[in-house]
């Protein structure tokens, strides 16, 4: 195979990756997803000078469950994530992780919806699969650092070690690693958290790489269709039971459900209730008596959140607190009532009243840019 013709010189390559020594002596272990973004982390590391191993985890046959190829850490991106490192000549691995990945985040992502909460499986799956499990794996192999494709920026170093959001807002993943510990971030590298993704994208052509114009993954991996009740109900068929859509204010029946599996709190559409003099929302699901309770904007309206499982990034801020209830909305003001991280409970108050806060999603707490960490909503006071 012909050599890659350097695009980026070493000096500059290696400087993102922040090695602790000179990179011919560094080994450097990629999470290789098969996609644009973990490729070009690749290159990266492989134009440092550095030894560089590509790791893929297959953690799911994605033809099986969903009946359509390609988007993430299976059949057709094991294939392109293979291409990838044979073009740049460095070793790749593929680790089968398969029943760990349906055990840690699939089986909870049901149980969740079954539930009546509104998981977030990629959360998890950095909780498990990606960040402890990988990381384990680039230990044994004696690497320096484990690099992945997440657009986010590592500052610092050991016990000062701090997680900030991506430069391009619109790339940013910040949220879904609010669980990241200070151990694990010493460990990390993130060599795209200052690039927009054009950039990453021009890499990938100068590199010519296989996955240069392979679009971006756009819904949760297993999932690809949108029909979360779909796989819920495959895997938990008491998921389907049929109830009643009730007015959370009157008590009054208004319809019937399919079951609540199929709704998540905000939602408006889908619920086909007409004849009412405002437009109604989901403001509380009870799996209990399989009740979908529904009632006007202003009954979702929050002041504060129980947070449960919480994780601190690195020291305490006096103040000037945001966070982010959903991973697309924009951090609002909050005041935080109790200790964060260490896995214990804590509150968090807004200074506005919040819409569509739902249980089961991520708080995710900010000091400007920097992530100071999170935790799950258990629950919601009303504004």
């Amino acid at each position: 195979m012909d050599s890659v013709a350097p695009v980026i010189d070493a000096v500059n390559a290696a400087a993102l990756f922040d090695l602790p020594r000179p990179a011919a002596e560094c080994r450097i272990v990629v999470a290789m997803s098969g996609g644009v973004d973990s490729s070009v982390v690749a290159a990266l590391a492989a134009a440092s000078g550095a030894e560089v191993i590509g790791i893929t985890l297959q953690l799911y046959d994605y033809g099986a469950a969903t009946g359509r190829k390609g988007a993430c850490c299976a059949g057709d991106d094991i294939r392109d994530a293979r291409q990838v490192a044979d073009r740049l000549g460095i070793a790749h691995y593929v680790y089968d992780h398969e029943s760990a990945f349906r055990e840690e985040v699939v089986e909870t992502f049901a149980d969740e919806y079954l539930a009546g909460r509104t998981p977030i499986p990629c959360i998890r799956c950095n909780m498990g699969p990606k960040f402890t499990d990988l990381l384990r794996m680039a230990r044994e192999l004696g690497a320096d650092c484990l690099a992945t494709g997440h657009y986010v920026r590592r500052v610092g170093s050991g016990a000062d070690v701090e997680l900030h959001r991506a430069l391009d807002p619109a790339r940013d993943q910040s949220y879904f690693l609010f669980a990241t510990t200070s151990e694990q971030l010493d460990y990390l590298r993130f060599p795209l958290g200052g690039m927009p993704k054009q950039e990453v994208r021009r890499i990938a052509e100068d590199f010519g790489l296989v996955v240069a114009a392979k679009p971006d993954s756009q819904d949760i991996c297993f999932v690809p269709d949108g029909d979360y009740a779909k796989i819920v109900k495959s895997m938990r068929p008491e998921g389907g039971r049929a109830g009643k859509i009730v007015h959370a204010e009157t008590g009054e029946e208004l319809g019937e459900h399919p079951g609540i599996i199929h709704f998540t709190v905000g939602q408006r559409r889908g619920l086909e209730i007409g004849g009412l003099a405002e437009p109604v929302y989901v403001v509380e699901l009870d799996a209990d008596s399989a009740e979908v309770r529904v009632g006007p904007k202003r009954m979702l309206a929050v002041g504060a959140a129980t947070l449960v499982e919480t994780n601190r990034i690195g020291p305490m801020p006096e103040g000037g607190l945001t966070a982010k209830v959903r991973s697309l909305s924009k951090p609002v003001p909050v005041v935080l009532e109790g200790e964060l991280g260490g896995g214990v409970s804590c509150t968090i108050r807004f200074a506005e009243p919040e819409f569509g806060v739902a249980p089961g999603q991520a708080a995710v707490i900010y000091h400007g840019d920097r992530v100071v960490g999170g935790g799950w909503i258990e629950g919601t006071s009303p504004a």
